[in-house]
């Protein structure tokens, strides 16, 4: 299993100071940095896009390291917006297989990018797909609630998906010996990281759990602390 990641969805933030906060839950202990991309077509809500990403970069960073941006594309058509998320500095970029004409092309063109490749798989979305682009992906990320807005409830039929989807990925490591990481994103607190973990994930993206903690349960450190905390131990 791999070591367990917290990434922090900045929809969550106050978007008045955006590099102030990115730099705030790296401080706090955050590994990564979630970045929600929605267009109103795909999912009925609108974001931000590559220039907000490149003008983020030189913030997501700790002690002059460098830290993964992990951009989630809600966005229809996918491959018109990965190269400008390449020249804007994302490590990662997932999409969804139902935005995308030809998946497999897709998963090349992010990678041909220099970047890592996911696939999203929306709580009704099956994982069939996976059977044809396992060697092609670097992360699989199961979302919990339905995509568009932040400050949803974790739908709990996703854990069983997400069982699935680790069994998938353990069949696939022992016939390649190349890891998948698996990402949950939707309604994951301190109540249920611990159940999301059991069932695979190691990578857990958390907005209003980290941006809307109160100070007096100690703001972005006490949340991501307590996150970390509640999961189980490897």
């Amino acid at each position: 299993m791999q070591n367990y990641r917290i990434a922090p969805s900045i929809l969550s933030a106050d978007f008045s100071r955006l590099g102030e906060e990115v730099q705030a839950v790296l401080r706090a202990g955050a590994d990564w940095i979630h970045f929600d991309v929605m267009d109103n077509h795909y999912v009925p809500n609108l974001t931000i896009g590559p220039l907000v990403c490149e003008a983020l970069r030189p913030h997501v960073a700790l002690d002059g390291k460098p830290a993964i941006i992990d951009v989630h594309l809600m966005a229809t058509p996918v491959d018109r917006l990965v190269p400008d998320f390449a020249r804007a500095g994302a490590d990662i970029v997932s999409f969804h297989p139902e935005a995308s004409q030809h998946v497999d092309r897709t998963l090349s063109l992010i990678h041909d990018e220099g970047m890592k490749a996911g696939l999203v798989f929306n709580p009704a979305t099956p994982l069939d797909y996976l059977d044809h682009v396992m060697d092609r992906l670097d992360v699989i990320l199961i979302m919990s609630v339905n995509p568009g807005f932040g400050g949803q409830s974790f739908i709990a039929s996703a854990l069983p998906k997400i069982a699935a989807a680790r069994q998938r990925i353990e069949r696939y490591r022992e016939g390649s010996g190349r890891e998948i990481l698996l990402e949950v994103d939707g309604g994951v607190k301190v109540d249920n990281i611990a159940a999301i973990a059991q069932a695979g994930a190691c990578t857990f993206v958390a907005g209003s759990a980290v941006f809307g903690a109160p100070d007096a349960d100690g703001g972005y450190s006490g949340a991501i602390g307590a996150l970390r905390g509640a999961l189980p131990r490897h």
